[in-house]
């Protein structure tokens, strides 16, 4: 544990300081957008910092809301902002800042917390898994034809952005609910969701609206970087989202963006695990996709969390989970479940599958799988059947999937 520091929430007239703090861990510097960016979302009651007497030396903060869990809608933590001075790393004060949002989030009736990792070895450590995989794509527009049979469903068109972010957020709403992972989107959210950094900052970005029979159902937010030194066109368009309420309107948008003109390249960083698009390529391979880890998601409170998700299939399961970070969950757990609710308690029954608390969290979306987890010697199944039961239990269609950071 960390050492001659303290450790407490921020008034709101430090959070300057504390922002500066924050970036610093990053070997970056806070701007005036920046500031006010942070400041739209910031909980100072759950803005945790690490204080070297009078001096904010590491940083931790959660955001408080609405995500799509399998079948259900959850209240959670979107732990961000995490980061120590480089003059004081090593210390423990990291792991105590990652504790005290946790004893927080307990404390409040959290029953989950997720975050973005910048490094995924450092979240595992306090009982976080990898729930949410991802895929990152970049496409030569020359290989993106599409399987015979396609046909366009609606008509697209290019709107403001005042326009486009209120697309955004009503079409969203209409899917969310469908896919776990999907948190839920206010103005506030989606603007801090899209702000950049950098050189980004100035560039125009475009927002393109699908029409189908019943109005607006999908959207695609992008820029495009103009690159002429090999004196042809070789722009590449980057996106930054894009959802359909439907096939079809998923299907247009995708086609939209590979026929810009003068593009040669289109990328996208954050795409779901299953992604549509592998199946409506000619050519999948030539997607480049590359799979990355996405949204980690940690259980503060075990038999909550597993009691407020639905179940593909009915069925009983004990886990024993072992949680040496978050000791109040460690236990075995009756799970009974099924697609119209569910109920887990304590129990003194021999169990079916014995894993810490991070396994658990990464099937918890209903992505990876159980049996995935054994056969990399994750999970010890005690009675045969048992991987099996589980996935069926817990497996859930589509993907979990986060499209927006925090």
């Amino acid at each position: 544990m960390a050492v001659d520091v303290q450790i407490r929430t921020i008034a709101p007239d430090e959070f300057e300081e504390y922002m500066n703090a924050t970036e610093t861990a990053f070997s970056g510097f806070v701007e005036a957008d920046d500031l006010e960016r942070e400041r739209s979302i910031a909980e100072f009651d759950r803005s945790f910092a690490a204080f070297d007497g009078d001096r904010i030396v590491g940083t931790a903060s959660t955001v408080t809301m609405p995500m799509t869990v399998p079948g259900a809608d959850l209240q959670v933590g979107f732990v961000t902002a995490v980061g120590v001075a480089p003059t004081h790393t090593r210390r423990g004060i990291n792991t105590a800042l990652m504790l005290r949002t946790l004893e927080d989030a307990r404390d409040r009736g959290e029953a989950v917390d997720v975050l973005f990792a910048s490094e995924g070895s450092i979240y595992g450590r306090f009982g976080y898994g990898m729930s949410a995989p991802e895929l990152s794509l970049d496409v030569r527009t020359t290989h993106a034809g599409f399987v015979r049979g396609y046909r366009p469903s609606g008509s697209i068109r290019l709107v403001t952005q005042e326009e486009g972010m209120d697309a955004v957020i009503a079409v969203h709403g209409s899917v969310r609910r469908g896919r776990p992972g999907s948190v839920e989107l206010t103005p506030t959210r989606l603007a801090y969701a899209l702000h950049d950094h950098g050189e980004d900052r100035s560039k125009p970005r475009f927002f393109a609206l699908h029409e189908g029979r019943d109005g607006v159902d999908g959207y695609l937010v992008y820029r495009v970087k103009h690159d002429w030194t090999s004196g042809a066109p070789e722009n590449h368009l980057a996106i930054h989202l894009l959802d359909g309420a439907d096939a079809g309107a998923y299907a247009d948008l995708w086609r939209y963006a590979f026929d810009v003109d003068l593009v040669a390249r289109v990328t996208s960083w954050a795409r779901p695990a299953d992604e549509p698009l592998l199946h409506l390529v000619r050519e999948p391979r030539r997607l480049n996709a590359k799979r990355e880890d996405g949204l980690w998601l940690r259980l503060v409170d075990v038999p909550v969390a597993l009691a407020a998700r639905r179940y593909a299939g009915q069925g009983r399961l004990v886990l024993e989970v072992h949680d040496p970070f978050c000791p109040w969950n460690e236990a075995r757990y009756a799970l009974d479940g099924g697609p119209d609710g569910a109920s887990c308690s304590p129990t003194t029954a021999e169990p079916d599958l014995v894993a810490t608390v991070n396994e658990v969290a990464v099937a918890y979306l209903g992505g990876p799988t159980f049996r995935q987890l054994h056969r990399a010697g994750r999970v010890s199944e005690e009675r045969a059947g048992a991987l099996a039961r589980a996935d069926a239990m817990f497996g859930w269609d589509p993907s979990p999937w986060c499209a927006f950071g925090f």
